[in-house]
């Protein structure tokens, strides 16, 4: 992440705050990744002015600016949070591998849930990321049934192994959607599937693993039931929101463990 002086400064700037506070409104529309005109003018104040020459340096100023200007319009939103830099860790993320990989995230909607929190609270949001508006959310989503020991309640192991029925933590860029069929309780159901490339350490063997977004009918909107390792929504949400993620758009799992908040 960027440094802690440089991020603060951004994220204090008010004049950054009353950009971001005119964004109103909360629906989705379909459009390609790029800045909207809050954030823009938000980085381009915020940027400080770099030597032509300071290239390495120019990067690092708009990440932390883009980051910065997201954290003062959606942070207020968001709460309550399982750690103070939950949400820090999703944009920085998200910011940086749509700078590295801007033909990959066609769509601006980054799908959030912090599992730092019990499954009977939401936990889940979608953004877009273009004119940093919360446009669903929050809501309840499962997590993998590995990953805890009781039936609901907060997550505590996450792994990126076949097998572990556990969810993976960090950044998925969204692929195609796909006809969902699962079990619970004994019983089949349908649903919508959203497939997952995990693009983090800890989440690079998703696809393989099977790790989807889709509905589930044990998510229901004030508790969550446990998957084999999706972050699994309530089916009419899903039926909803899983469309307008679709090739393209990102997901982030988060969860107050070290190795992910201490990425840079």
């Amino acid at each position: 992440m960027g440094k802690p002086n440089q991020l603060s400064e951004y994220v204090k700037n008010g004049s950054i705050g009353l950009l971001a506070l005119l964004c109103v409104g909360s629906r989705f529309v379909s459009g390609p990744t790029q800045n909207g005109p809050v954030l823009s003018a938000a980085v381009a104040f915020a940027a400080p002015k770099r030597p032509a020459d300071s290239t390495g340096f120019k990067v690092l100023d708009v990440l932390a600016a883009k980051t910065g200007a997201a954290l003062n319009a959606l942070q207020t939103a968001v709460r309550p949070l399982s750690h103070p830099k939950a949400l820090e860790t999703a944009f920085h993320s998200y910011f940086a591998y749509t700078s590295s990989h801007p033909g990959e995230v066609t769509k601006p909607y980054l799908y959030f849930v912090d599992y730092g929190l019990p499954s009977t609270e939401p936990r889940g949001y979608v953004f877009d990321m273009s004119t940093l508006q919360v446009v669903e959310g929050p809501f309840t989503v499962a997590h993998g049934r590995g990953s805890s020991t009781s039936q609901y309640g907060v997550p505590t192991r996450f792994s990126n192994a076949p097998g572990s029925a556990m969810t993976s933590l960090g950044l998925y860029l969204a692929e195609n959607l796909y006809p969902f069929h699962g079990k619970t309780g004994g019983q089949g159901y349908s649903s919508v599937g959203l497939r997952l490339k995990g693009v983090s350490s800890t989440n690079d063997k998703a696809l393989a693993r099977g790790v989807v977004a889709h509905g589930a009918p044990y998510v229901t909107a004030t508790k969550a039931g446990r998957s084999e390792g999706c972050p699994a929504m309530e089916q009419q949400r899903a039926q909803r929101v899983l469309p307008e993620l679709a090739n393209g758009g990102m997901v982030f799992l988060f969860a107050p463990e070290p190795e992910l908040i201490s990425v840079d």
